[in-house]
């Protein structure tokens, strides 16, 4: 951490967070919930694939919309969302957008139509463009930089990777029942969560200077929408494609401009010196490893283990529900972690773990052991994201308080932006490999080099936390 000065660098020192009121547990806890739902649907939705085509008779192309949707929304509107709430009010831009999440859910569980599903997540993946970076900014100016934010992040941040792992098993369950409670689950829940907001969550003055860069929030939009589209339909139309090199150099020439105006007004939408902190750079390269390696391996395990092996969504999310546990026992402690250790030698740590769980995974065959072949790499993959509380506090560690929300949207961005990336890149690598024979071998053939893939990300990441320590050290 660069906020405080100790013996050893990077390490926090060990003194206890204050005590914190009801009402700021009820806040925080509250926050968490929210996020929760923002991991939790993601997931849900990715086990109910199956079902959801069936029924409507989707192809697996139209499916993928299905989580690229929420994915354009999300990815496309994160800087702008977290710099819309230092500006506006990080309460008010937080309970409309929390208002647009639960309308959006209830929608999607009400609609049969393929295009209007894809509708309905790609306004749930603005409405968390918002809620996200504003959640994290509000815990950031609302707990003081040090023992009690790092303590506040790691709980918060663990809600949320323990709202991804832990929608496997809601997602095997709905699906269950019938895929639509996988969109209608989150609905009394986000309502739940927007009435204890409203009385919890205090008050705020909006920037009192800062201005509206109107042309920079365009282009930035703009800019991220097209890179996310042309990422996610690249894999379908061809990577080398007139289309998608000419999609590309229109990003180029958005983010050109956007760096441009940044450059030249008084209040830009992003104040490009933070991008040359070290450490916020860092933090966003080791959770686009995370989160890209892990999506992409869920994605391969989701289609091979249901598709060709027969497993059902309830007992894929059986399979993996160690992650999710590891996730929530890790809220216990990984705070105390942070401050016995610090961030770098965490991330360092967790992402070479993660890794070897990829490595040890690369052993599957058609007739998997699950206790001798399947749990130990998923123990390990699950113990990477022990290190997820830990990226989010470097991140945000010494970011003035009328940034958090910048931040905060430079690091959710660089999770959704790049995960979605390195997922496309995944779906490119199996679907050249794909064969019309279903038989599980041919299956497995076809999507090894998608985990092998996978697990370089993850040493990539690995790789960028040892470097992190390094210089600490």
């Amino acid at each position: 951490m660069t906020s405080t000065i100790t013996a050893n660098p990077g390490v926090e020192p060990e003194v206890a967070a204050p005590d914190w009121s009801p009402r700021l547990w009820g806040m925080l806890i509250t926050l968490c919930i929210v996020l929760f739902l923002d991991g939790l649907d993601v997931s849900m939705i990715g086990v109910a694939l199956p079902s959801i085509g069936s029924e409507l008779d989707l192809s697996t192309a139209t499916l993928q919309w299905l989580v690229s949707g929420y994915v354009l929304g999300y990815g496309g509107l994160l800087l702008l969302g977290g710099r819309t709430a230092d500006l506006l009010g990080r309460r008010k831009v937080f309970l409309a957008a929390l208002a647009v999440f639960a309308v959006a859910s209830l929608a999607g569980g009400l609609v049969s139509s393929g295009p209007l599903l894809i509708l309905t997540r790609f306004v749930k993946g603005l409405a968390a463009a918002f809620t996200a970076p504003t959640g994290l900014s509000i815990i950031t100016t609302n707990f003081a930089e040090g023992p009690a934010r790092n303590k506040a992040l790691s709980i918060y941040t663990v809600f949320g990777a323990g709202g991804y792992s832990s929608g496997l098993l809601f997602g095997g369950l709905m699906t269950g029942v019938g895929w639509r409670w996988t969109f209608l689950l989150p609905v009394p829940i986000a309502i739940a969560a927007l009435i204890a907001a409203s009385r919890l969550v205090p008050k705020d003055r909006p920037a009192e200077e800062g201005g509206h860069d109107i042309l920079g929030a365009i282009l930035s939009t703009a800019g991220m929408l097209l890179l996310v589209y042309t990422v996610v339909t690249a894999p379908e139309v061809g990577w080398v494609t007139a289309r998608t090199l000419g999609s590309f150099a229109a990003v180029l020439a958005l983010f050109a401009a956007f760096v441009a105006v940044e450059n030249r007004v008084r209040y830009p939408l992003i104040r490009l010196g933070i991008l040359r902190k070290a450490s916020l750079v860092r933090a966003s390269l080791a959770i686009i490893a995370v989160g890209g390696s892990y999506f992409s391996w869920q994605f391969i395990v989701t289609l091979y283990f249901q598709d060709t092996l027969g497993w059902s969504p309830l007992k894929l999310a059986l399979g993996l529900l160690p992650v999710g546990l590891l996730v929530a026992l890790s809220a216990v402690f990984s705070d105390k972690l942070v401050a016995r250790f610090g961030t770098p030698a965490i991330i360092a740590v967790t992402g070479i773990v993660m890794a070897v769980g990829y490595l040890m995974f690369l052993r599957l065959d058609t007739s998997p052991s699950y206790l001798t072949m399947i749990l130990p790499a998923v123990l390990l993959i699950g113990i990477g994201w022990i290190g997820f509380p830990a990226i989010n506090i470097q991140a945000t560690a010494g970011i003035d308080d009328d940034e958090q929300g910048l931040a905060a949207g430079v690091l959710q961005t660089a999770m959704q932006v790049g995960a979605a990336i390195v997922l496309a890149v995944t779906t490119a690598i199996i679907s050249s490999g794909h064969t019309a024979s279903a038989a599980p071998a041919a299956m497995l053939d076809a999507y090894r080099p998608g985990l092998i893939f996978a697990m370089a990300v993850a040493i990539a990441g690995a790789l960028v936390g040892v470097i992190g320590y390094a210089r600490r050290s």
